[in-house]
């Protein structure tokens, strides 16, 4: 659920006092050298979550820390959005006072975070301390390509592109991209996706239109996606505003004012379970579709302490244990939501299991199955699309 250079600048100065309220690291022991295998006393970790990531793993950090008070005093836990993020770590490293000792964050912020030098190589150094991630799924293993050696991928599914609809006020919906655009045209409004570099629904349809176009290299946004870039502006002509999240577009299919919006598996299973979407709306694919996967990912800022490095290693290493990561299952909301293999939902709380065989889509096992499924793109030609989706196609429609 990579943000420009430009577009943080300006919050940089505003983000630089906003760091979690415990524990400042500035003093708080060396941030570089060997990390031994447990602190020497028990710590305070800060966790901020820009991916909604909290959702699926709080109650793994949570137990890990409960069985683990020798190494974890206290976790302290704050949200902000992913176009925040860099401004805000950045902020901090500068006046070395690295507050935040871990952040879950998606491949937008990921991809922001490797460009700008933002965070602490875990890997190869410490590859052995999480033996978990020996048993990724092949589609998490890919997903942790991209984050090169500086983050871990704790959860993944293969996301969408799709687009959400009530078949009441919609009988008819679309099949292809091209219909989807004459749909738009004809219902000025209807046809709704969140600004991309803050909504996993609106990256995933960003980066899934090169797929559905054919467009001469879906991994090159700069020099392959004319057929995208193309149908993005002529879109724009009938989208009235972008909202800044997702969760917005949900509301708003729900009251009426959108009537297609774009989604993932996880976007319609968990807002329908809590209420927000009505349980009858349904998901469709337009002719062409690839899957483009997400995952979320844990990444430790330059700056912080080697002492809570080291908590950080071993909460992670259990986070990607079979029992914890049957928690990702949650409500839906990252279907499937685990990213090792051989976790089923059988293994998931039982609140999990009592949401998904309400809410969930039989088919969706099939749509995986015979559907070819893509990485995102890496993160320079992340910050490049994002970049480029500001300035030319919905920056001035972003919903404030």
């Amino acid at each position: 659920m990579a943000r420009t250079k430009f577009a943080l600048a300006a919050t940089a100065l505003l983000l630089a006092s906003c760091g979690a309220p415990d524990s400042p690291n500035s003093g708080g022991g060396a941030t570089d050298g060997p990390v031994p295998e447990k602190p020497d006393r028990a710590v305070t970790l800060n966790v901020l979550d820009v991916a909604g990531n909290l959702q699926l793993t709080q109650g793994m950090i949570d137990d890990f820390a409960a069985r683990n008070k020798d190494q974890i005093e206290k976790v302290t836990y704050s949200k902000a959005t992913a176009p925040e993020l860099v401004g805000k770590v950045k902020a901090q490293q500068a006046a070395d006072r690295v507050d935040i000792d871990l952040v879950l964050t998606g491949v937008d912020g990921l991809a922001a975070g490797i460009d700008q030098g933002l965070w602490n190589p875990l890997l190869p150094t410490h590859a052995a301390r999480l033996p978990g991630m020996a048993n990724y799924l092949p589609g998490a293993a890919a997903m942790q390509k991209l984050a090169g050696d500086h983050g871990v991928t704790v959860t993944y599914y293969p996301s969408g592109p799709l687009i959400e609809y009530l078949p009441a006020k919609v009988p008819e919906p679309p099949k292809t991209a091209e219909a989807l655009l004459a749909y738009a045209k004809a219902n000025p409004g209807a046809v709704q996706y969140a600004r991309p570099s803050n909504s996993g629904p609106g990256r995933t349809f960003l980066m899934g239109l090169p797929y559905l176009l054919g467009d001469s290299d879906p991994k090159d946004p700069v020099n392959g996606w004319s057929k995208t870039w193309a149908y993005l502006a002529e879109l724009n002509k009938y989208v009235t505003l972008y909202p800044s999240s997702t969760s917005e577009t949900m509301k708003n299919l729900a009251n009426g004012s959108a009537k297609i919006i774009a989604t993932t598996t996880g976007w319609d299973i968990n807002p329908r379970v809590l209420g927000t979407v009505p349980k009858e709306a349904a998901v469709g694919t337009l002719d062409g579709f690839h899957w483009v996967t997400d995952a979320h990912y844990a990444v430790i800022p330059r700056g912080v302490p080697v002492a809570k490095q080291a908590a950080i290693l071993n909460l992670l290493k259990d986070m990607l244990s079979p029992e914890q990561q049957a928690k990702a299952y949650d409500k839906g909301y990252f279907y499937p939501g685990p990213a090792i293999k051989d976790v089923t939902l059988s293994m998931a709380p039982a609140e999990s299991q009592q949401a998904l065989a309400e809410f969930g889509r039989p088919e969706y096992e099939q749509l995986i199955a015979d559907n070819p499924v893509e990485v995102p793109l890496d993160a320079k030609s992340l910050v490049a699309a994002f970049d480029r989706w500001d300035r030319e196609i919905g920056g001035a429609k972003v919903k404030k």
